[in-house]
């Protein structure tokens, strides 16, 4: 347990019964009355956002969290098994920790993911990835506005928009946070 004037950005905690992080601290002393601190919190399962109201000496729970490089093995059902490269452990995480970025990971990428105690909170993808492209319709001669784009299908079968330049066996990097393609791998 810590106290409220204890609390940075960052920590991770267990408020309400929920695990959050930290986005924002306010310390405020008013003309009257004791001081106080206006917290922002962000709540790690609903990413919803909470505000707290604590008293400088008010009790709270700092988790602690570990967060290390995973190597993703292999999908199995709704859960992903991920194996930590240094004691080579398996682990078996549900896919909803990565969010949309999910349909990016190919096996043996390399992941972060957090752990507290036993119970996995927080994975993450990394921010940029390579895929083959297997199939794309050939460009149309002539078409040649700026910004024109088409459709092409990856190694890992999602649909992506690709320039009209990029062609089948062409290798691109495609940012995993917004899904857009980025510029083609030499």
């Amino acid at each position: 347990m810590a106290k409220a004037s204890e609390i940075k950005v960052g920590n991770i905690l267990r408020f309400n019964g929920e695990l959050v992080t930290v986005t924002e601290v306010l310390h405020r002393t008013p003309g009257k009355g004791g001081a106080f601190y206006l917290d922002k919190f962000r709540n790690i399962k609903t990413g919803k956002i909470v505000e707290a109201r604590l008293g400088t000496d008010e009790q709270v729970e700092i988790c602690r969290v570990e967060t290390n490089n995973y190597q993703y093995l292999y999908e199995e059902g709704d859960n992903m098994v991920i194996m930590d490269e240094v004691s080579y452990d398996q682990h078996s995480i549900p896919k909803s920790l990565f969010g949309p970025a999910v349909k990016f990971l190919k096996e043996n990428m390399s992941v972060v993911v957090s752990f507290e105690g036993e119970e996995p909170i927080m994975a993450q993808a990394p921010n940029f990835v390579e895929l083959e492209i297997t199939y794309s319709e050939p460009a149309v001669k002539g078409d040649t506005s700026s910004g024109a784009l088409k459709t092409a299908t990856t190694d890992n079968g999602l649909e992506l928009k690709v320039p009209l330049f990029v062609n089948q066996g062409d290798k691109i990097k495609v940012d995993t946070r917004t899904g857009e393609y980025v510029e083609r791998v030499k």
